[in-house]
């Protein structure tokens, strides 16, 4: 982004494939987006169409090779824990991965970020949006419980959780008046409009690829701002939402926000060059370019899981004698939740706790587990190969 106050600047308020610039009350201005499609229409041609093309291959590849899974489901939530983390980490939240394993398998740990709750949250709107896709398709009503979802016990949820906001926002770094701010989003009472427009055009019939529908949605969604805290994770939220109800994905396994965290300084300038220049080009060249990217990356590591599996089940038939079929029973639950300890295990297997025991310590053994607390109760043993497949 860039620094410095938004003054009234009569030469900015005439900008209008994007939206205008509007002198608000108190001298500063405000940026209201034109409806989309944008006028004129993008340009689809030249890189941005071999970008558009790449990014449709890449993500028919990865779909292929989530299906090729066996029992994706299990494994589809990890990927929705790596996205809860990046995302939450543009955001300013210092959990882990590791953080997010432990705490869903109850560990005490003291010296936990107390900011794991977030990133919880983020799970539990993740699913429960992919849930109710199957009633009720992307809108306003959907992207408010979401957002209730998200901000519930949590940073934030004193400013207004599923409620569109009723006073003014604004963007820039902690401690910036609305005179010094980045970008001030538009007024409040313009953006029950705005989003219903947003909501418009993601329901409209016509030609423009749906890869293209979404880049333009996250992007007016970022600058409509509707809500007075966790807009950027909702607005990550959004393009996994579009890409699993236009069936482009059958699950959530493309964590955009690994390349929007890896390119920040990028994405936000791409986002504030389509409000200043009208440059809807650039920015869908950049998505694209992250779409194409994350799902290169999703599917080697989906086939990194396959092998991974294979290996570790002929490793349990082979060392495990007869206990080898409660082995491969607990190597699958594992792809679920790869923290596991031993009274989870008896309940996995059915067998006594000294049994499970016994087992628990043929997988450390044979090095599929290893115990990470130290302590001699309540022990947790993590799957760490797995884990590290996400890392």
């Amino acid at each position: 982004m860039f620094n410095g106050a938004r003054t009234v600047d009569p030469s900015r308020t005439t900008l209008k494939r994007a939206g205008r610039y509007f002198p608000q009350p108190g001298g500063y201005l405000a940026f209201v987006p034109s409806p989309l499609p944008p006028t004129p229409n993008v340009r689809i041609e030249g890189d941005l169409q071999a970008s558009l093309s790449a990014a449709d291959r890449a993500l028919g590849r990865l779909d292929g090779a989530i299906q090729n899974l066996p029992g994706p489901d299990f494994f589809v939530l990890m990927y929705v824990r790596k996205e809860a983390v990046l995302s939450s980490q543009i955001e300013g939240t210092q959990s882990s991965l590791d953080d997010v394993l432990a705490a869903e398998a109850r560990v005490p740990d003291p010296d936990r970020p107390a900011d794991v709750s977030e990133v919880l949250n983020y799970i539990a709107a993740m699913r429960h949006g992919l849930e109710r896709l199957e009633s009720l398709p992307v809108s306003v009503r959907l992207l408010r419980e979401i957002h209730e979802r998200l901000m519930e016990g949590v940073r934030g949820e004193a400013r207004a959780p599923g409620e569109l906001r009723r006073t003014q926002n604004w963007i820039g770094p902690p401690g910036t008046t609305i005179a010094e701010a980045t970008f001030v989003p538009p007024p409040p009472n313009v953006v029950p409009d705005t989003l219903g427009a947003l909501e418009d055009f993601l329901h409209q019939t016509d030609t423009i690829p749906d890869l293209i529908r979404i880049g333009l949605s996250h992007a007016q969604f970022e600058t409509i701002h509707p809500f007075l805290d966790g807009n950027g994770r909702l607005g990550r939220l959004l393009i996994t939402f579009l890409l699993c109800e236009r069936r482009i994905l059958r699950g959530p396994v493309l964590y955009l926000s690994h390349f929007f965290k890896r390119h920040r300084q990028e994405y936000y300038d791409r986002l504030q060059s389509i409000r200043d220049q009208g440059d809807w080009e650039g920015w869908l060249s950049f998505f694209l370019t992250g779409i194409r990217q994350v799902a290169g990356e999703a599917t080697l590591t989906s086939r990194g899981i396959v092998d991974l599996r294979e290996r570790h089940r002929s490793l349990i038939v082979d060392r495990f004698g007869r206990a080898a079929a409660n082995g491969i029973k607990v190597l699958e639950d594992l792809y679920s939740l790869p923290i596991v300890t031993v009274n989870r295990v008896q309940r996995i297997t059915g067998v006594s706790y000294q049994a499970a025991n016994t087992l628990v310590a043929r997988f450390v053994d044979s090095g599929l587990l290893a115990e990470f607390t130290g302590h001699a109760r309540n022990r947790r043993f993590r799957y760490a190969d797995y884990i590290g497949l996400f890392e």
